[in-house]
C-alpha cells in the first residue's frame, strides 16, 4: 500500500531532502545539494519565492519506507499576471514503480483542481533561476549543482500517464582549446567603438553589489520574450544577492556598460562544484566547505550560468566582449572545460553565441505538461 505524507516539520523536511540520497548513493553522476541550503530554499519565512507562491512538500511510503517524494507548487505571479493556469510540480523523485509516480502527481492534481487551474507541468521549481526538466539524455553526464538529475525511467513514467512534452532544453559542453581569441578579438574592438561601449571587471565582491540590482533588472527585460519566463521581483533581488552573489568568484561576473554607465550585458560564470559536492555529501560542516572552497579557487571546469543582452543590443555582436574577457581570465586560471546549463531548444538567439566554439550537446532534458 502506497501513503502520500506531507512534510511540514524540519524534521520531515529533511528526510523529504536526503531520499535522492538514497536513491542514487551508487550513482557517480548524481550532484547532491547542500541540505541546509534546500531546507532555507522550503522555508516560507526565508525564501521569497511563497511571496507570490505556494507549495506542499509530499513524500510517498510504501511498508514504511520512503519511496518518492515531489513538490506541488502554485506561482502565483504567473497565474495572474500572465494568465497561465497552470500548477507546477518539481523535486521529483521516485522509484521504479509508477503507481508510487501515479500517487505523488495525484497531490498536485487535487492543488490544480482546487484553485481551478487548467494543466500541470513540471519538473520545475518555483522561478527561472531553479533548476528545470527531466533529464532525458545523457544519464552518463556529471550533473552540476543547478541541475537535477533522474533514472531514464521518470520519462516513460510522464509517457505513460499521458504527459505531452511541452518545452526542451539542451545542455552543451566544449574544451576552452576550442575557443579562437580571432573570433572575438578584433570585433569587441569595432563594437565598443561603434557604440561607446565598455566592460566592467571585477576583484572583488563588494565591487559588484552596487549594480547587481541592474543586473537582474536586465535579466527580466532580456528573458521577458520567452513563454516560460516569470520576472524576479525586487524582493528575490536581495535574496539572491545575498545567497549567490557573494559565493561567486568575483573574476566571474563580467558587465557590458555605455558611456552613461548603462548596463547593457552582463554574465555570470561559476566554477564546477559538482565533485566538491559529491564529496561534501549534503553537509558543510565539518569538512563539505572545505571541498567547496577548493573547488571555488582551483576547478579547471566552469559552468556559464546566465548571460543576459539588453533588447535593444541584442544582435550586435556585444557578447564578443565579454568572451573576450572570460578569454583573458580563463588563460590565466588553466581552464579547460566550458559547460553550458540548460538553455531552451527554442531560444535560437541564445545558441548561435556559442557556434563558434564547436559545443557538443551533451545532455537534454524536458518538462511535460498534462491537462486537469
Amino acid at each position: 500500500m502506497i501513503t502520500i505524507k506531507e512534510a511540514k516539520t524540519k524534521k520531515e523536511l529533511t528526510e523529504y531532502i536526503k531520499f535522492p540520497f538514497s536513491l542514487y548513493k551508487d550513482n557517480p553522476y548524481w550532484v547532491p545539494p547542500i541540505i541546509a541550503d534546500e531546507l532555507e530554499s522550503f522555508d516560507k519565512t526565508k525564501n521569497p519565492a511563497f511571496d507570490n507562491a505556494e507549495a506542499y512538500f509530499y513524500v510517498a511510503y510504501k511498508n514504511d519506507e520512503i519511496v518518492g517524494r515531489i513538490t506541488a507548487i502554485i506561482n502565483w505571479s504567473e497565474v495572474n499576471n500572465q494568465h497561465k493556469r497552470k500548477v507546477r510540480f518539481g523535486w521529483f523523485d521516485v522509484i521504479d514503480d509508477i503507481e508510487v509516480t501515479k500517487a505523488l502527481l495525484e497531490k498536485v492534481y487535487e492543488l490544480g483542481r482546487q484553485n481551478n487551474l487548467e494543466h500541470v507541468e513540471g519538473p520545475m521549481g518555483f522561478s527561472n533561476l531553479d533548476k528545470v526538466g527531466v533529464l532525458t539524455e545523457g544519464y552518463d553526464q556529471m550533473g552540476t549543482m543547478i541541475t537535477w538529475y533522474n533514472n531514464p525511467y521518470y520519462v516513460t513514467h510522464f509517457e505513460q500517464l499521458g504527459f505531452q512534452v511541452e518545452k526542451e532544453y539542451i545542455e552543451s559542453i566544449f574544451p576552452f582549446s576550442n575557443v579562437k581569441p580571432e573570433f572575438f578579438l578584433k570585433a569587441q574592438e569595432l563594437i565598443k567603438k561603434r557604440y561607446n561601449l565598455r566592460s566592467l571587471t571585477f576583484t572583488k565582491t563588494k565591487d559588484i553589489m552596487p549594480h547587481v540590482d541592474k543586473m537582474f533588472d536586465l535579466f527580466n527585460d532580456s528573458y521577458a520574450s520567452l513563454a516560460s519566463f516569470v520576472a524576479i521581483t525586487d524582493v528575490q533581488k536581495e535574496y539572491f544577492k545575498k545567497k549567490y552573489i557573494s559565493f561567486i568568484n568575483p573574476e566571474y561576473i563580467k558587465f557590458v556598460v555605455d558611456k552613461d554607465d548603462n548596463l547593457v550585458a552582463f554574465s555570470i560564470v561559476m566554477p564546477s562544484f559538482s565533485e566538491a559536492l559529491q564529496k561534501a555529501k549534503g553537509k558543510l560542516f565539518p569538512f563539505g566547505f572545505i571541498h567547496l572552497l577548493r573547488a571555488r579557487k582551483k576547478s579547471k571546469d566552469v559552468v556559464f550560468y546566465l548571460i543576459g543582452v539588453h533588447p535593444d543590443y541584442q544582435n550586435k555582436g556585444v557578447t564578443a566582449i565579454i568572451f573576450d574577457e572570460y578569454f583573458r581570465t580563463f588563460s590565466e586560471k588553466g581552464i579547460q572545460t566550458c559547460i553550458r546549463t540548460p538553455e531552451l531548444a527554442e531560444n535560437t538567439a541564445i545558441h548561435l553565441l556559442w557556434k563558434n566554439f564547436d559545443p557538443k550537446v551533451h545532455c537534454q532534458r524536458k518538462t511535460y505538461l498534462k491537462y486537469l
